[in-house]
């Protein structure tokens, strides 16, 4: 588990609290946002890493779930527990869409969201997906799984 005083994964909490208020209650993302800081009381935070992945996943959402779709055809949208669907849009908006997030960092910051967050089993689920997603995407590139790094 991440320490509770690194920036960066506190920025991706409170990533995952804003866009999951966002996604389930039709409320703007500043307001969420918000409230998500009061409510999580994170101590330091990377605000431009938080503001990044909130927009990159407000802007690719429809990208992001078909990609979602294809790596776990066996679950559709809809079933997937709300918790490992925003995890999940999170980590492929940072590993496919970003341009700072090493594979195995988002990777391994989804897996400890889902162990943190999610139920007994959402970690081997996401890191499963997530997975999938690489291979993927290293197959459209031309590269084996282990060869993926996206900058």
């Amino acid at each position: 588990m991440k320490a509770k005083t690194d920036p960066r994964h506190n920025s991706r909490k409170l990533a995952l609290s804003s866009i999951f208020c966002w996604l389930f209650n039709d409320t703007e993302t500043e307001a969420c946002a918000l409230l998500s800081k009061e409510h999580l009381d994170s101590e330091e935070i990377d605000q431009f890493l938080t503001d990044y992945i909130v927009g990159s996943v407000k802007e690719h959402l429809d990208d992001i779930d078909s990609i979602i779709e294809k790596a776990a055809p066996e679950w559709p949208i809809e079933k997937i527990s709300k918790v490992d669907l925003v995890i999940l849009r999170i980590a492929i908006a940072e590993i496919v869409f970003g341009n700072k997030t090493p594979v195995k960092v988002g990777i391994d910051e989804a897996v400890e969201l889902a162990k943190e967050f999610g139920n007994d089993t959402s970690h081997k689920f996401v890191n499963g997906v997530l997975g999938t997603v690489v291979e993927d995407l290293g197959k459209s590139r031309g590269k084996n799984k282990s060869e993926v790094e996206i900058k």
